[in-house]
């Protein structure tokens, strides 16, 4: 009969220690008008947090449930390796795309971000404009493109 659930208010979350990093992804989403709120965690257990609303997370109930993640593998606390497979083993969260956002091209960290269910893996690129490049194909495929839960 009713239609009251209030939508759920969604965003993309960046986990990356680099603020530089955070920084420059937050102007590539804005240089390309993105509507969506983009949020930012600096380590892996800030992640965690954010998604089970713990830490410093737990007296804010409206935080925005991320649409998508993008997550550096190498960071303080716990990695992204770890946050990976803990969150695609949560049934809260596993359907969560994430992007793995890193500056490791070595082959066996893209092999295990795959078999730990990443949804794509990207290395950072170097250049502002590559960066702009990179995220107008995200949003155009994860916003556009694709349907997610």
């Amino acid at each position: 009969m009713e239609n009251d659930k209030t939508e759920q208010k969604h965003c993309i979350l960046v986990a990356d220690d680099d603020t530089d990093d955070q920084f420059m992804l937050k102007e590539a989403f804005s240089s390309l008008n993105f509507d969506k709120e983009i949020r930012t965690v600096e380590n892996g257990e800030e992640l965690l947090d954010y998604l089970s609303r713990k830490g410093k997370y737990s007296n804010d109930a409206s935080l925005p449930f991320p649409k998508l993640i993008l997550l550096d593998l190498n960071m303080p606390k716990i990695d992204g390796r770890q946050c990976l497979r803990l969150i695609k083993e949560n049934p809260d969260y596993c359907k969560i795309p994430i992007i793995i956002f890193s500056t490791s091209n070595n082959p066996e960290d893209i092999s295990q971000s795959y078999e730990l269910g990443a949804n794509s893996y990207i290395i950072k690129p170097y250049s502002y404009n590559e960066l702009v490049e990179i995220i107008d194909i995200i949003k155009k495929y994860w916003f556009t493109v694709v349907k997610i839960p």
